[in-house]
């Protein structure tokens, strides 16, 4: 998995690229451990090139939403492929994560 960030003032777009799979969902958290920090209002997780999500990427998903709420920012997930909305849906994060 290759993980892409932008950061344009206080939004932060972070892209996955490969499977958010066992392997990949440490490397993700540390990631996001590292940019969700004050000051940023704004995260967006581009999800076009991620084609696989596995339970462990769901709670990394999760907890960085967690975070944004205790931030008081926002979190949007765009671009998702089918195969892993069907996932989303399937677990109910289809209705506490925001999309676009």
């Amino acid at each position: 998995m290759e993980i892409t960030k932008t950061q344009n003032g206080t939004e932060l777009v972070m892209a996955i690229n490969g499977r958010l799979d066992t392997n990949a969902a440490p490397k993700l958290i540390a990631e996001l451990d590292q940019v969700l920090v004050d000051g940023v209002e704004k995260f967006v997780l581009d999800m076009e090139g991620c084609d696989y999500v596995a339970s462990s990427g769901l709670r990394a998903i999760l907890g960085a939403q967690k975070k944004m709420n205790s931030l008081q920012g926002t979190m949007i997930v765009k671009n998702v492929v089918s195969d892993v909305m069907e996932v989303f849906e399937m677990t109910g994060f289809a209705d506490i994560l925001n999309f676009e």
